[in-house]
């Protein structure tokens, strides 16, 4: 499987390359200056397993970028990495359709720990154990998060015990409702408890 850098700033598509190496070494990691070529650069390199896209590309404006990619490649986590603000952004681009919203000037630490959550998660069976009685498995950090939840911890607390950034805790939240098809917390832990998640 292949990720896909989109970024018309050669400096920063060789920095998210690096980035992304160290989430999960080896991925064939294709870059790609503009969004017009993604199409033919997908069908030439193979599959995507995610898209890294910045927002401000020559040919794109708005969010439109994540509209596009999300209409052609549905299934394909996307993340946005990008310097504008998350303030002004983060809301938008989640409701376009991303999976995840990466401010260019977080940590790398932080930068990674994101991209973690959409490049590792379904790939450690072995971490579900018996946590199948539903129709969906969580990964290992998922199940932190509804372990969390039942203990009514804010975001900044999960962050604190996490050692992550509330940002990346947001990140983890919306990969999670989208994994269970749920909206809010009160649903997440519904769901959790209807499946025995949360046994005693």
């Amino acid at each position: 499987m292949t990720v896909y850098v989109i970024d018309d700033h050669p400096l920063m598509r060789d920095a998210l390359t690096m980035l992304v190496h160290r989430v999960k070494p080896g991925l064939k990691i294709i870059p790609v200056p503009k969004l017009n070529v993604v199409e033919s650069t997908v069908e030439k390199n193979g599959p995507a397993e995610l898209f890294c896209l910045d927002l401000q590309l020559p040919d794109t404006l708005g969010m439109s970028g994540v509209q596009v990619l999300k209409s052609k490649f549905p299934d394909v986590p996307l993340a946005v990495v990008t310097s504008s603000s998350a303030s002004e952004y983060e809301d938008r681009c989640l409701e376009a359709g991303a999976d995840a919203f990466i401010e260019k000037s977080s940590s790398p630490n932080q930068i990674i720990a994101a991209l973690r959550t959409l490049l590792v998660t379904e790939e450690e069976p072995s971490d579900e154990e018996t946590t199948t009685a539903g129709p969906t498995k969580l990964s290992k950090r998922q199940k932190q998060l509804i372990l969390m939840l039942d203990q009514g911890l804010s975001n900044r607390d999960i962050a604190e015990k996490l050692d992550i950034s509330e940002h990346t805790v947001k990140v983890h939240f919306w990969r999670l409702f989208r994994r269970l098809g749920v909206n809010s917390r009160t649903q997440a832990l519904h769901f959790a408890r209807t499946n025995g998640w949360l046994g005693i």
